[in-house]
């Protein structure tokens, strides 16, 4: 059994699940492929690792891939830091997998224990944040509202993309258009969900409050 679905099992367990067949019933799923995915047998997808987590109240980025504490932010305070973004120009979102899975940041001030940090790596989100800055933001998984129209966020697209993009209207009430800070924009995209940028702490600032988190 690999880890990823060690995690699973484990998050199970402490659901209060005595099998996998019991919390495949309790949440609707397909009996076989939650039980194939949780003995390593197939494994299962960030997507399906988020719809887990949900189920079983642990942080889909620890399940997926052991990045950050199990039931998201610590007693101490902290989040995890998720993944990078500005290493390309679209806005890419490109998450943890295989990198350090401990590091953790502060809540910043405002912040829950839903909050999530990116850091910028590279050039291509200058003007928003620069190399070694942190992003945060609050995972809370809700639909795109007018109030984030014209304002820089962090979304997931109908095809798993998670992007740091310019929110536009699209030319359909439920499209929008997403404007990279250095790249092309996308039309008419699908969003499952869209989250408000809360903090962007300078890269100066960011080194020292990781550093303080190690």
């Amino acid at each position: 059994m690999d880890g990823r679905a060690q995690r699973l099992r484990q998050a199970r367990i402490d659901k209060g699940f005595d099998t996998a067949a019991a919390a495949a019933d309790a949440f609707g799923w397909s009996r076989n492929t939650y039980a194939s995915n949780e003995n390593g047998n197939a494994p299962f997808s960030y997507r399906r690792a988020k719809e887990y987590a949900a189920a079983f109240g642990v942080a889909a980025e620890w399940l997926y891939d052991a990045a950050g504490p199990m039931h998201g932010a610590s007693v101490t305070g902290l989040v995890p830091v998720i993944g990078h973004v500005g290493a390309n120009p679209d806005g890419t979102v490109l998450f943890a997998h295989g990198q350090d899975p401990a590091e953790l940041a502060p809540i910043p001030p405002g912040g829950t224990d839903m909050a999530r940090a990116l850091k910028v790596v590279g050039h291509s989100m200058r003007g928003v944040a620069d190399q070694g800055a942190l992003i945060y933001f609050e995972d809370q998984r809700t639909p795109p509202t007018p109030d984030m129209l014209g304002h820089v966020v962090v979304v997931e697209t109908d095809t798993d993309e998670v992007l740091v993009k310019r929110l536009l209207r699209g030319s359909r009430p439920d499209r929008f258009d997403l404007e990279s800070v250095a790249g092309p924009t996308r039309h008419d995209a699908r969003l499952r969900w869209a989250a408000h940028i809360t903090a962007i702490i300078p890269p100066f600032q960011a080194r020292r409050i990781l550093q303080s988190a190690a």
